[in-house]
């Protein structure tokens, strides 16, 4: 038998290409695989991405393993009148999650905002205690088993850390924080229970958020974590401030979740701060620079930002649970109207047309 022995060099190209080969096989396709270890990737959808093309429709399917309903949800829209319920486009959502194999985050069980007006209306403590217990009983009894966790209640506390004087605190005291979690968890109780908030990075209000969840714990009621809404700005917070606070929440001994993630390229108006959605301003030039396209360098920058960020989550995975964006692409986020609206902003990982943004490959490459 006669050995044919292969020249080095072409033994070294044939490895060379195999070990090329297996790297392209191992390099993740999305942003949820790149992750699947770590953190869940959501998106929030309203009806329109509910009801998506199908070129949105794969992308959201392929990018993401768990959907938010951005506003069909709230009280308003899901349980307009006491014995009114529209049930439509959040059934239409667990369908969609149903078929692509996605969990599905709750949002929101109990807010002052978007609040149906029967509830709004409401003076008395009984009266409210009984109403609070029949929405999450019908809302979150409708969906029982389905949900993997729940805002439960959104944004109760205000930027100097105390309590907002909302409808349900006017009625009920600080009492209904408790009330509503047990409530929840009595009616869901495998789903995680979560409070969600913006501007979760100032101390005050990270204080005020620490003594309320903890005010809650001791009350016996169930809650698993903390979400730390994301609409944040290419330079504010700093990562210290976002570190610092997903360390600070974690320390409660709860899950820490992203949420409601954008990064806004445009000017803020004056006296205009946070997410609180009553907000506005008056639409002028100087706060809509880039209704011709996002220039070089602030594309740049905001890539910059989001490579920045995820590589904090990556390093504090242990702690959080889940990043969730705040729409799909650029064209359907809510910062194309808030706080001005008619503006143009670029605030995701997808341009108009469902395209990866620069964005979107930098966290791809982020080190891990």
């Amino acid at each position: 038998m006669k050995l044919r022995v292969l020249p080095l060099a072409f033994v070294a190209v044939l490895a060379w290409s195999c070990k090329e080969k297996t790297t392209e096989e191992l390099k993740p396709e999305s942003i949820k695989e790149l992750f699947a270890d770590d953190f869940l990737i959501g998106t929030a959808l309203n009806n329109r991405q509910i009801d998506a093309s199908p070129d949105q429709a794969d992308l959201i399917a392929k990018e993401f393993n768990v959907l938010t309903a951005e506003n069909v949800m709230k009280s308003m829209l899901i349980h307009p009148s006491p014995d009114s319920f529209n049930f439509e486009y959040p059934d239409k959502l667990f369908a969609l999650a149903e078929k692509n194999g996605q969990k599905v985050h709750g949002h929101t069980l109990v807010w002052h905002s978007q609040l149906s007006p029967f509830i709004n209306e409401i003076e008395d403590s009984t009266a409210m205690a009984e109403a609070l217990k029949a929405h999450i009983e019908a809302v979150a009894g409708r969906y029982k088993g389905k949900v993997y966790s729940w805002d439960v209640v959104n944004e109760a506390v205000e930027g100097d850390g105390s309590l907002r004087q909302s409808v349900f605190l006017k009625t009920m005291g600080e009492g209904y924080l408790p009330f509503a979690f047990k409530q929840a968890a009595l009616v869901e109780p495998d789903a995680d229970l979560y409070y969600n908030d913006y501007s979760m990075t100032g101390k005050a209000k990270r204080d005020g958020v620490i003594k309320m969840v903890k005010m809650i714990q001791e009350s016996g009621a169930k809650i698993d974590g903390i979400g730390m809404q994301g609409h944040w700005h290419l330079d504010s917070p700093s990562l210290q401030e976002i570190e610092e606070s997903i360390i600070a929440y974690s320390d409660l001994g709860v899950k820490v979740a992203i949420t409601e993630l954008d990064i806004d390229v445009l000017p803020s108006p004056q006296g205009v701060s946070g997410a609180e959605i009553s907000q506005s301003a008056e639409l002028k030039a100087e706060l809509d620079p880039y209704t011709d396209g996002l220039p070089e360098d602030v594309s740049t920058a905001l890539a910059k930002r989001y490579a920045e960020i995820f590589a904090l989550f990556f390093k504090h995975r242990d702690k959080i649970d889940r990043v969730t964006f705040w729409g799909v692409n650029d064209g359907d986020s809510w910062k194309n109207g808030f706080p001005v609206r008619g503006r143009t902003n670029y605030p995701l990982l997808f341009d108009r047309n469902n395209g990866r943004k620069a964005a979107y490959e930098a966290i791809m490459d982020i080190e891990r």
